[in-house]
């Protein structure tokens, strides 16, 4: 089996330089990426990321890009992808009540919005009893709550890890439809998040850094600088010693420079994200 591709350790964000050349830049990547696997391109909320083995690999990427391609970009520090969850529970209602001559939009839900354990993504229970709120709108009152977790919370990150109950409603026989249920759930959990307020989570990658004995100390002592949690040093191969850490993905954006002055060159490093925790108040959102 083909060996997968390593995974990239450096990311800058493209700003392309024109109108013309944000239009070309999707189909430009694509190709690129097909021919080099090792790229990878995603998006950070309005940001193209491009991320790869080291900077010059990527930079070398971006020439192409404008040698190839004729797509001119800007590039700037990739944007660290915060995330929120609800510091607390709260019981609230959405409410969309609109009359405009003939139809109007009628929806009311109770949501009871809490917190789940780290990692658990969403949660959607229907509680509602008595055809308080009717079947058919259910699936639309889940899609409204998974809209406002999606656009953003207090903090203007994605909401995750989040349970949200419909535990009650009401409806109207002709007023009411799809979408004024997904509107009054979405208002609803919007509410809950502003109510309860929210928590911000960092981005937390596992890093892996092999280096020769000597510079082993020189290692550690720059990943605790950077509020790595170190979890295991072994020794590798041939007098070289393997470091593994946990990091805030925000205190690697120079990493792989940096770790190449201090090493001299001579390390070797894979980045892989691993997690969502909790960010120190100091953190930038």
């Amino acid at each position: 089996a083909a060996t997968p591709p390593r995974p990239p350790v450096y990311a800058v964000a493209l700003e392309p330089a024109s109108q013309s050349d944000d239009e070309k830049l999707p189909v430009a990547l694509a190709r690129l990426t097909a021919e080099d696997p090792t790229l990878v391109v995603d998006r950070a909320g309005e940001h193209t990321v491009l991320r790869g083995l080291g900077d010059t690999h990527v930079a070398v990427a971006v020439e192409r890009l404008a040698r190839v391609f004729g797509v001119h970009v800007e590039t700037a520090p990739a944007p660290v992808a915060f995330r929120e969850t609800i510091a607390g529970s709260a019981s609230v209602e959405g409410k969309l009540k609109k009359q405009s001559g003939g139809h109007g939009q009628f929806a009311v839900v109770q949501l009871n919005v809490s917190p789940l354990p780290p990692g658990e993504g969403f949660e959607f229970v229907d509680s509602v009893t008595g055809g308080a709120v009717p079947r058919q709108y259910i699936s639309a009152v889940e899609k409204g709550a998974r809209d406002a977790l999606a656009s953003g919370g207090p903090q203007g990150h994605p909401v995750v890890d989040v349970r949200v109950e419909l535990t009650d409603g009401k409806s109207h026989s002709v007023d009411s439809s799809d979408m004024a249920f997904r509107t009054a759930a979405s208002i609803g959990v919007k509410a809950a998040l502003a109510e309860a307020g929210t928590v911000l989570l960092e981005p937390v990658s596992s890093v892996t850094v092999t280096v020769p004995n000597d510079l082993q100390g020189a290692v550690l002592t720059d990943l605790s600088g950077r509020r790595g949690r170190v979890s295991a040093t072994e020794a590798a191969s041939d007098g070289r010693a393997r470091v593994v850490a946990h990091v805030p993905e925000a205190e690697l954006t120079r990493y792989v420079l940096d770790l190449r002055s201090i090493t001299a060159g001579q390390a070797e490093l894979t980045i892989t994200p691993d997690h969502y925790a909790k960010a120190p108040s100091a953190a930038r959102a």
